[in-house]
């Protein structure tokens, strides 16, 4: 409903503007002390963009946004948007983590100071991370030109962005994997040579015991 109201307000104009500034930040991790919690923070890449959110989601009033796609921003509105369910549930909507085909539910933490250092949210897997499926679709609602920055352990990086939204992240231990298929086939192919070389050994062994009894 808000989307719509917006759409009344000239958001094509504004949108225009807005996701061709600074991008979204996304960093990507490891809980502290917890190998099987997948930390993911974001930060919205201009205070503009947190008010346009805000608008949409109907946490803000939409005078915020004028009719030539002017963003108004405001120092309250980043404590407004914070506390929000419905901030939570957008999040949650639009930031998913799963870890070999299951998903990670997600807990949006308590907000220290939205405009600044963005918000956090831990996703709980089942069991400790080696590599988790990161989606990011934050703001590509309002406009599919919204780009996110992502890094995460060891000078990882990638771009998220509309028809790229997922991306895997090694973060802990990978559990060994079976032998390629090139590898297994040289472990047959070596155990079918010996058992051919353990085979004729034993032919010639036999082969003997029998001449020397002749013989004898």
């Amino acid at each position: 409903m808000a989307l719509a109201v917006l759409a009344g307000f000239a958001v094509p104009g504004t949108a225009a503007a807005h996701p061709f500034g600074d991008p979204q930040a996304v960093a990507v991790g490891l809980g502290d002390g917890r190998p099987d919690v997948v930390r993911v923070r974001w930060r919205a890449g201009g205070l503009d963009d947190l008010t346009l959110l805000g608008v949409s989601l109907g946490i803000l009033p939409q005078d915020r946004v004028m009719l030539d796609g002017a963003v108004f921003y405001r120092d309250a509105d980043a404590a407004a948007i914070a506390p929000a369910p419905a901030f939570a549930r957008y999040l949650l909507d639009r930031i998913t983590v799963s870890t070999a085909g299951r998903a990670c539910p997600g807990s949006v933490q308590p907000v220290e100071d939205l405009a600044k250092r963005g918000v956090t949210v831990d996703f709980a897997c089942p069991g400790p991370v080696g590599v988790a499926s990161v989606a990011v679709r934050t703001l590509t609602d309002l406009h599919p030109a919204y780009q996110t920055l992502a890094t995460g352990p060891d000078g990882q990086r990638t771009v998220y962005r509309q028809g790229a939204e997922s991306h895997d992240w090694p973060l802990g231990e990978v559990p060994a994997t079976a032998p390629a298929s090139g590898s297994s086939a040289a472990i047959q192919l070596t155990a079918v040579i010996a058992g051919v070389l353990v085979a004729i050994a034993v032919v010639w062994l036999v082969g003997r015991r029998m001449r020397r009894r002749r013989l004898a």
